[in-house]
């Protein structure tokens, strides 16, 4: 898959092209349905399906003061838009200046851009532009004018029947509900982050973590979970703690995920890490002193092995 940053190196992209546009914040179900309609244009007439989406999510700018958190970082995203096997992710830059472009000006610009736009694929109530003026009639509109196709997706329904929304994921994560949350993400909820270099105290008690630092801003609630993290491909399995550590006693101690990857003494300092939660074992809580913790940790792997079965 080839990213790009810039509308006008769409060219650079095999013609014809057949976009994808959303934020496609977490790339759930109903986002997938949109990728997958910009796959099978391309399948059907040559070319490349190529994603379009924006960075940072678009809340940031216009609601500066209330920013949605959000389920997917723009790394994370591009990993997962990568495996559905598109051809192309344009992440357009959206700032002030951005948000002020009209609806014609930015549509003109994707077929200027382009040169041989076939396809535009967006969910069936997508705005854009300048205040939202535009929306799907008015992409149609623009689309008999200027010689390319719009598909629309209809909204899309779980297996549970429940419609499929980024607000209604948010929440399942925050309550620690992975089922629902996996049920209309249509995968596996991830996390994902980069191993940084910690204080070595898991090491100091016999129970060496990767500390991350997690792109995703949406996480389940503090605690101790039976983990898998995916390092370049291999999945390593191990046990997990989501918090604030409250026995270590940090000054301005801030949320953090640390990963004991069980049989495992590789140097991962700088990789990315994305970990699945298989199951939650216990609240986060305070030990009255390093010997207790110790302890505690001993039993959390030997439960987070049993539910793993390894």
């Amino acid at each position: 898959m080839k990213t790009i940053s810039e509308i006008r190196k769409l060219s650079e992209l095999p013609a014809p092209h057949h976009l994808a546009i959303g934020v496609f914040d977490g790339v759930h179900l109903g986002h997938r349905a949109v990728i997958k309609e910009a796959l099978r244009s391309a399948r059907n007439d040559g070319g490349s399906a190529v994603v379009v989406t924006f960075d940072p999510h678009p809340s940031r700018v216009l609601f500066p003061d209330n920013p949605r958190r959000l389920l997917a970082s723009t790394e994370h995203k591009t990993r997962l838009v990568e495996s559905m096997g598109v051809a192309g992710l344009l992440v357009i830059p959206f700032d002030k200046a951005f948000s002020e472009k009209s609806a014609d000006d930015f549509v003109a610009e994707l077929v200027e851009g382009s040169g041989a736009l076939t396809t535009i694929c967006v969910g069936h109530d997508w705005q854009f532009g300048a205040k939202r003026e535009g929306d799907v009639s008015l992409l149609k509109n623009l689309a008999a004018e200027k010689g390319f196709s719009v598909v629309a997706v209809d909204p899309v329904v779980s297996d549970n029947g429940e419609a499929v929304s980024s607000t209604r994921i948010r929440s399942a994560i925050q309550n620690g509900d992975f089922a629902t949350a996996e049920g209309l993400l249509g995968r596996d909820y991830t996390v994902l982050g980069r191993v940084i270099e910690g204080d070595r105290l898991g090491g100091k008690i016999g129970f060496p973590t990767a500390n991350l630092t997690v792109f995703n801003e949406e996480l389940p609630p503090n605690g101790v979970y039976a983990v898998e993290a995916n390092l370049e491909g291999t999945l390593v399995k191990g046990v997990g703690n989501l918090g604030v550590r409250p026995t270590i006693n940090e000054p301005d101690a801030h949320r953090r995920l640390e990963i004991h990857l069980f049989n495992f003494a590789d140097d991962i300092y700088g990789k990315l890490l994305e970990v699945f939660f298989r199951g939650f074992i216990r609240p986060e809580m305070k030990f009255d002193g390093i010997e207790s913790l110790k302890a505690q940790i001993g039993k959390d792997a030997e439960e987070a092995r049993r539910i793993l079965e390894c």
